[in-house]
């Protein structure tokens, strides 16, 4: 049976590319590598957003169980516009809601679904790995997400928790998702 991780970051400073971990954020990612081993969860390939809140919430398992860490910008966070947004709250309802919905240099729920999905779709049909860890960011999980569980949407995307685990477990054409942090 194959195993899915899909993995929300840890607390960062910020919403940029760049952004760090907090302190309480290293923390988790060092809490979050006990758990996943304390689980039994013996990943064998992990693909990460290339944001460095991403990179960095992994790590500590990555380090302490000698896998690389690959990054694949189809898992970076959906860029709601390319200019400031202030009602962004909003913006992100909208677009649950119609998922074509996209402002000005920004991506669609569609679009960015459809990326996202790609590396799924790559990841599930491996047949070298077994156990795959995915991190990325809320909006983009939220909405990969409601692709393998009915409901799941907006509600449920405002009450992720940084991080946030999932495992979608994989056998024939049989899914099963699974909240387990």
């Amino acid at each position: 049976m194959k195993k899915l991780i899909l993995i929300r970051h840890c607390q960062a400073e910020g919403q940029h590319k760049d952004s760090p971990l907090t302190n309480n954020g290293v923390n988790q990612a060092r809490r979050l590598a006990e758990f996943l081993n304390s689980k039994g969860l013996k990943l064998d390939r992990i693909i990460s957003s290339p944001y460095m809140r991403a990179v960095e919430t992994i790590k500590p398992y990555a380090r302490q169980n000698e896998i690389d860490i690959e990054t694949d910008s189809r898992l970076q966070e959906r860029i709601l516009s390319d200019q400031p947004v202030d009602d962004w709250f909003d913006v992100v309802e909208t677009s649950f809601k119609d998922m074509d919905y996209r402002l000005p240099g920004g991506e669609s729920s569609n679009d960015a679904l459809q990326r996202g999905l790609q590396v799924i779709k790559e990841a599930m049909e491996d047949p070298n790995h077994q156990q795959i860890a995915m991190v990325t960011h809320g909006n983009l999980l939220m909405l990969l997400l409601s692709q393998f569980e009915e409901g799941y949407g907006f509600t449920q995307w405002r009450l992720l928790k940084n991080p946030d685990i999932f495992i979608i477990e994989h056998e024939q054409d049989f899914y099963q998702l699974q909240h387990i942090w």
